[in-house]
């Protein structure tokens, strides 16, 4: 019995012109993912992409390996027979067997891609679900809302037969929409709002200002730790963390309380600009969410972004905490995210906290201070660590 992989495609067939480009992406991959697995072979047919295991493998490790891959819609396991309904016939029942017999509902639906086949679609249907009614008198079908769907594919290089297709990761393949630094303070919303971005095709890197003494060693693999568990879906992340101890202190000393956040979150987006420019990256991720904390209001946001010239993107700028924490537990950072460990974003947090800006009034302020200088200062003393999925 020879059993393979079927990766469905989703967003991607409807790409047009551009389709073969984000399959091609997308088996580039999900072969990334599964080389350290031992040797496979991969084609495309009709928005599926089929792998195929040259030798023997654990074929429910790899499957827990491309349901994180961005791109894929749906994937399953299938069973690989001769071009025949003889063959389908004699091995379906086995093969199903244990699917079916924990289902009470079910219907079959048949894909013939190549007309020469001797059955059409329909055929193939009723008699194959004849024949598992006849091996499984308690089963009863349902076409509108079945438990299990059992699928029947004729294709040019042999059939295929699989039930129990689950949903994939969706989105686009990483890679696809460019590159772009999400900057990650160890909360839960940053890595949310990485992962968003990520299934729609964006490569990440990581951008962590930490404050020393201010703010741990644990703080910093808290942020590590973050890093690690985005990068099954992410692949591959840089992560650039910056000193930041200095410019929050000269803050402190040399600007009003009030303005204390606005100005920290004004060096970081420059900080972070410089950065990403510097490594040919297109746009700056934040998890910021409209209301959430005072420096999230609409003037405030609008105090941030004027100092980049890159596009800052926002994926959980509508979402309310609950939502976010939703997708944080189904990523696995939830846990992580709140682990206790103050990150520079909580060091020096005034009382009071500005939360309508007058931008003329915030560059005023900030002249005080030697910002290029300071920027220059954070930015050499940068220090680079790569994470691995």
């Amino acid at each position: 019995m020879k059993e393979i992989i079927l990766l469905k495609d989703g967003e991607i067939a409807l790409k047009g012109l551009n389709r073969s480009s984000f399959e091609d992406l997308l088996i580039k991959n999900v072969k990334r993912k599964l080389a350290p697995m031992g040797k496979w072979t991969y084609w495309k047919a009709q928005s599926t992409i089929y792998c195929t295991p040259e030798e023997p493998m654990d074929l429910e490790e790899a499957l827990e390996r491309v349901k994180k891959v961005f791109g894929v819609a749906a994937y399953c396991r299938a069973l690989v027979t001769e071009k025949s309904y003889d063959a389908l016939a004699a091995a379906a029942p086995d093969y199903l067997r244990e699917t079916l017999l924990a289902a009470r509902t079910f219907k079959v639906v048949a894909k013939r891609s190549d007309k020469s086949f001797p059955m059409q679609s329909p055929e193939i249907c009723r008699e194959l679900g004849g024949l598992l009614l006849s091996h499984f008198p308690h089963l009863r079908v349902d076409v509108e809302q079945p438990e299990v769907t059992v699928m029947a594919e004729i294709r040019e290089r042999g059939a295929y037969l699989h039930a129990g297709q689950q949903p994939g990761a969706g989105g686009i393949p990483v890679g696809s929409s460019g590159r772009a630094a999400l900057l990650i303070s160890g909360g839960i919303d940053s890595p949310v709002a990485g992962w968003m971005m990520a299934k729609r095709g964006i490569e990440l890197s990581a951008i962590h200002f930490e404050s020393p003494p201010y703010t741990s060693e644990r703080a910093r693999q808290k942020v590590f730790s973050l890093i690690e568990k985005l990068t099954p879906w992410c692949g591959r992340i840089r992560c650039y963390v910056v000193p930041f101890t200095r410019i929050q202190e000269q803050i402190k000393e040399g600007c009003p309380e009030e303005y204390f956040t606005i100005i920290m979150r004004r060096f970081m987006m420059r900080i972070a600009d410089t950065l990403a420019r510097r490594a040919k990256m297109g746009a700056l991720i934040t998890g910021e969410s409209v209301g959430q904390v005072a420096s999230q209001t609409m003037l405030a946001l609008g105090c941030t972004d004027i100092v980049t010239r890159l596009p800052v993107f926002r994926p959980v700028i509508g979402m309310d905490k609950l939502e976010i924490v939703e997708i944080a537990r189904r990523i696995d950072t939830y846990e992580t995210s709140i682990l206790p460990y103050e990150d520079c974003c909580t060091v020096f947090t005034p009382r009071h906290p500005r939360t309508r800006p007058v931008l003329e009034t915030v560059e005023e302020i900030e002249n005080r201070l030697d910002v290029a200088s300071l920027c220059e200062e954070a930015v050499s003393a940068t220090v680079t660590h790569w994470f691995n999925p």
